[in-house]
């Protein structure tokens, strides 16, 4: 029995008591009547905690699609910094640290000194071809 069903059974129960004293039928009441807006209170909590579970639900989608298209930039299928390089300015000695896309574009500009950085990408994959 949920608890609708238990305050609809303990109404039935108390008016069927034809309970004399006049005072205690009113406590009986009374007591009836908070148990009701609690109930009515607790529904209302239930209707809110779906609302939230509904915008939890869309924000998690929002963000996966967020996700998605950071990790558009990206060729390989990993969360790691893997595709991120550091290097050392040979100018001024500084660490610089750069992402895969900034090397296939061929050269930045070095945020401590402004001295240009050209990048070669060398593949080695043809010359173990060529070797086997």
């Amino acid at each position: 029995m949920n608890t609708i069903e238990s305050l609809g059974y303990l109404k039935g129960l108390i008016d069927g008591l034809e309970v004399k004293n006049e005072s205690e039928a009113k406590i009986y009441k009374a007591i009836i009547e908070v148990i009701e807006n609690i109930v009515d209170d607790i529904d209302d909590i239930y209707e809110e905690i779906d609302a939230v579970e509904e915008q939890v639900d869309e924000i998690d989608e929002a963000l996966a699609d967020v996700e998605d298209y950071l990790d558009d930039d990206c060729d390989c299928d990993c969360d790691c910094d893997c595709c991120e390089y550091e290097l050392e300015c040979p100018a001024c000695g500084e660490a610089i640290v750069v992402d895969e896309c900034t090397i296939e574009e061929g050269g930045i500009e070095c945020p401590s000194c402004g001295e240009y950085l050209e990048f070669e990408l060398s593949c080695d994959c043809e010359e173990d071809s060529d070797e086997e």
